[in-house]
């Protein structure tokens, strides 16, 4: 990779903007890894949705977060536990209160030091901003169901979905209008698919689109992707077109006898054909995508659970 080619530095950057009545995003400026930032700003507390990478980042947000909210009481949420999304909550500590679902806590137990390693290889540039992060415990758990917090005149609904995109999907859903996907849902690019094994395989694509369908019918007015520029429920629509046109594609190549690596590169150059207008965030994810597809059977997915509430 020449210094002309490498990506800029994943830094949060920019003043919040205000999207609806109460909802702020620091936008991810189209910069690999940085994440769309969510504030929304009560008159009892304040809730961040994502923190970036690293201490700095997080302190960043943090920062915006309590001028936006007056220094009111701050939580901080996560999309899901990865390096983008969720590792600057050590920024957080003592400060606010951190919010996890159980499957996000044991995701960080389970993977933050891999991704790590990982990241470190893809970007060694980033090395010194990796080693750096700490990986702090929660304040508050919630097991299953949806965890509603009340904000005063705004309400956020956490809801867990994985294992979509990854074991530990959470959307937050603010007033019924404004849906925070993560990287359930981008933009402008091909779907983020991290079939990696043995390191990450917990993709479960066929659940994704189901998990699309419930989103659906949430009808939000305004959609923040995990990475890309806001949009609305057609954004949804186009992820769900995709990972259904990869599905086909690859169950019809397995069928035809064609083997994982072959039916990726010929998804892989089709899917380009077909949105030729959208980028890739991750060298070869339209490939991946065709893997896991490729590997995916039949999955019965069990759904509900109980609610809980936190004012």
């Amino acid at each position: 990779m020449t210094a002309e080619s490498a990506p800029p530095p994943p830094v949060v950057r920019g003043e919040p903007l205000l999207v609806s009545d109460g909802v702020y995003v620091i936008p991810d400026n189209h910069v690999p890894i940085v994440p769309n930032v969510g504030i929304v700003v009560g008159t009892r507390a304040t809730l961040v949705i994502d923190t970036g990478l690293g201490q700095d980042n997080g302190a960043y947000v943090l920062e915006h977060a309590r001028r936006l909210g007056s220094r009111r009481t701050v939580y901080v949420a996560t999309t899901h536990v990865d390096p983008g999304h969720g590792f600057g909550m050590a920024a957080f500590k003592k400060k606010a209160r951190i919010v996890f679902h159980r499957s996000q806590v044991e995701e960080m137990h389970r993977l933050g030091h891999g991704y790590i390693d990982t990241f470190s290889r893809l970007r060694p540039e980033l090395t010194p901003m990796l080693r750096s992060v700490e990986f702090v415990e929660p304040d508050i758990v919630f097991c299953d169901g949806d965890l509603e917090v009340d904000l005063g005149g705004h309400g956020a609904v956490l809801r867990h979905y994985g294992p979509a995109h990854a074991a530990d999907d959470q959307v937050v859903l603010v007033d019924d209008h404004v849906l925070f996907a993560g990287d359930l849902v981008l933009t402008g690019q091909f779907p983020i698919v991290p079939y990696f094994p043995p390191f990450e395989a917990d993709v479960d694509a066929n659940h994704w689109i189901d998990v699309l369908d419930e989103l659906t019918s949430l009808q939000p007015a305004i959609v923040v992707p995990g990475h890309g520029d806001l949009s609305d429920i057609g954004a949804i629509a186009e992820v769900r077109d995709f990972l259904t046109y990869v599905r086909g594609m690859a169950s019809q190549l397995r069928a035809n006898g064609a083997s994982s690596d072959d039916a990726g590169a010929s998804i892989e150059a089709a899917a380009r054909a077909r949105w030729p207008s959208w980028g890739a965030s991750l060298h070869g994810s339209i490939g991946f995508a065709g893997r896991a597809f490729y590997a995916a059977s039949t999955t019965g997915v069990v759904t509900g659970g109980s609610k809980h509430e936190m004012a």
